[in-house]
């Protein structure tokens, strides 16, 4: 535990009971200070085993500020992690209720079913075997901390900002597949509002799973074969507009798309 057992509980409490509600908060930052990374992770947990004792079950993970686009846009400059639980899965073309949400954003991605376990050998070779099955994907990111006023330690701490997720079609081969060289583009009711490629997450969306493979097995929770991975955003964010439809299309792999309802119709 931190050096601050009770900063790391009232931390967690803050933001279980704002996620409740759905509410924003405050920034943790201000209980566990804004350059403690293990102990941000250590809130991430306890959040985590709360969900679980509530019903929640783990489907896979997330790696999140894998593009400078990104981390420029939230100012921080290093990746972090999140789990995804199995009720933040949202299938390919529906509609999403808006008042469940707070503050979200949008950002294409893509995902990966593993087909190994990543617990000790993470060397390239195993982590392309495992990649498995690669799949166009959409994540809708929302923060609990107010105004997305976020650090580094906020968001690991808030479940790397996690919400939903979409997973679209067709799923292919990773193998197959030149992530580095793959471009993305994410529309907004038919324009163009994000656009990327494989080498801006992190270099290859494989150094960004080979990255996260090393964080989840050290915050022993490693990942196993059948876990869904977001490998991260290969475009700037994009603030979600209730009643707009946004797809996602990844060169090589597939489209992936959601509907956001207006009004909670």
């Amino acid at each position: 535990m931190a050096e601050n057992p009770r900063a790391v509980l009232d931390a967690a409490d803050r933001l279980i009971t704002a996620a409740a509600a759905p509410t924003q908060c405050e920034p943790i930052r201000d209980l566990i200070g804004d350059l403690d990374i293990p102990a941000a992770y250590q809130v991430q947990r306890l959040i985590t085993e709360d969900y679980i004792a509530r019903g929640r079950t783990i489907v896979g993970h997330k790696i999140g500020l894998t593009s400078p686009a990104v981390q420029r846009q939230l100012g921080v400059d290093q990746p972090d992690s999140g789990v995804l639980f199995d009720d933040m899965k949202i299938a390919h073309r529906s509609t999403v209720p808006y008042g469940g949400l707070l503050q979200p954003k949008i950002e294409a991605e893509i995902a990966f079913i593993l087909s190994g376990d990543l617990d000790d050998d993470l060397s390239d070779q195993t982590i392309r075997l495992a990649a498995g099955i690669a799949v166009p994907a959409i994540e809708i990111v929302d923060s609990r901390i107010r105004d997305w006023s976020i650090s580094i330690v906020d968001t690991i701490a808030d479940n790397g900002s996690s919400a939903l997720f979409v997973l679209g079609e067709p799923a292919v081969s990773a193998a197959d597949i030149d992530v580095e060289a793959t471009t993305m583009r994410l529309t907004e009711d038919g324009p163009e509002v994000s656009r990327g490629r494989g080498s801006d997450c992190l270099g290859s969306p494989l150094v960004a799973l080979r990255w996260l493979a090393k964080a989840a097995r050290d915050n022993g929770t490693p990942l196993r074969a059948g876990h869904i991975v977001l490998s991260g955003a290969l475009g700037p964010m994009v603030p979600v507009r209730p009643g707009s439809t946004y797809v996602a299309m990844v060169d090589g792999i597939g489209s992936a798309e959601v509907t956001f309802a207006k009004d909670d119709q």
